[in-house]
């Protein structure tokens, strides 16, 4: 790589990848510093220039002037004035007024001069250092490019296709890069086949020793959040909004959903005729329930809707601050207001955010008599 490769070449990376030319330039001097002394002189007092114009690239030895040489940290010029030597000035950085007036004659203590050291054969090494620093920025540049695009869409449902799979993870091919989806985060009894499209939701982006880490779940409750978006127009526009999501994966969900416009039916809006919405959102999530629930400001009548697919539950609200409430059903109501695994009422009491205690009428009316 000649001086006019590298000009160009920068150029061509700094419009390509959008990287500062001071970025690379700085790179580069720093790279091209640390290969001189490696490779022809392990003194410190050097430094590369690079012309910006003409590519061309020279060392030079600086070295600090004083009246005598001196390993402390201070000196004194010919009129007792104290002068302080950086740290990072040694012996090798110091150069006696008399021999500096040899290279600049109007030289003075304190001052700094400069002289080419450029070796004939440094420009092999530095065409060399050159190209792994430009492939360095490039992919520097990349991950961050990656980055910054996929912080975007952070808590967004994406497609992707499953390239890889290992004992723990999925790999999906998200276009520029792949997406991690961990098996702990799929959703309970589903089959992921390699090669077919999948929507997953990405949860976090970080860089990773290796690149961008792109972190997925199709168990996460902004899953389901983000595929009634897709599927339910009124959703996005805000006629309908969500209040919330509660998920248990693979056994059942609660969509509390409402509607500011007293016309419109939030709940019949997003099953659609004949359930033509939400079926898009049922396919994705296969033997998922889907229960969805009217939200309410009054808590009890919150509840009650909550409690879907058990009807006709009575509330009674034992203790508003302490968020306790109790919740009676009728006798053949019991099992599906609990649920499997216990799963409807501890959803419910998520997503309304009280403590449900579940009776059925026989036990109160057993504890009335008592």
């Amino acid at each position: 790589m000649n001086s006019n490769e590298l000009i160009k070449a920068v150029k061509l990376v700094t419009k390509e990848k959008n990287i500062s030319e001071d970025v690379i330039y700085d790179g580069l001097t720093l790279a091209l510093t640390t290969a001189y002394k490696k490779n022809f002189d392990s003194k410190t007092n050097v430094i590369v220039r690079i012309n910006r114009e003409t590519g061309d690239i020279k060392v030079y030895s600086y070295l600090v002037v004083v009246p005598e040489i001196d390993e402390g940290s201070e000196s004194v010029d010919e009129e007792g004035n104290t002068i302080n030597i950086p740290p990072e000035i040694n012996i090798d950085a110091q150069i006696l007024l008399e021999d500096a007036i040899k290279i600049d004659p109007n030289a003075k203590v304190g001052e700094t001069i400069e002289v080419e050291v450029t070796p004939k054969d440094f420009g092999r090494v530095a065409a060399g250092t050159a190209k792994q620093v430009l492939t360095q920025k490039i992919r520097e540049a990349e991950k961050e490019s990656i980055i910054n695009e996929f912080n975007d869409k952070e808590g967004e449902v994406m497609v992707g296709m499953v390239a890889l799979e290992d004992q723990k993870n999925y790999y999906i091919d998200l276009g520029r890069t792949r997406g991690m989806l961990p098996k702990s985060e799929i959703i309970p009894g589903e089959k992921i086949t390699m090669g077919s499209n999948i929507k997953v939701y990405l949860t976090k982006v970080t860089l990773g020793a290796k690149g961008p880490v792109i972190m997925l779940s199709r168990k996460h409750y902004g899953f389901v959040k983000r595929l009634f978006e897709q599927e339910i127009p009124e959703i996005i526009n805000g006629t309908i909004e969500i209040y919330a999501v509660v998920r248990e994966p693979g056994i059942r969900c609660k969509v509390a959903v409402y509607s500011n416009n007293p016309k419109i039916d939030a709940i019949g809006s997003c099953i659609g005729e004949k359930g033509c919405r939400i079926a898009g959102v049922l396919k994705e999530l296969g033997d998922e329930r889907i229960d969805l629930v009217l939200y309410n400001d009054d808590p009890a009548e919150f509840i009650k809707n909550a409690m879907v697919p058990a009807k006709d539950a009575i509330v009674n609200i034992l203790d508003e601050k302490e968020k306790k409430a109790l919740v009676i059903v009728s006798d053949d109501n019991l099992s599906l207001a609990i649920g499997k695994k216990g799963s409807n009422i501890k959803l419910a009491s998520r997503l309304t955010h009280y403590y449900l205690e579940i009776k059925t009428l026989s036990q109160v009316n057993e504890e009335g008599n008592k």
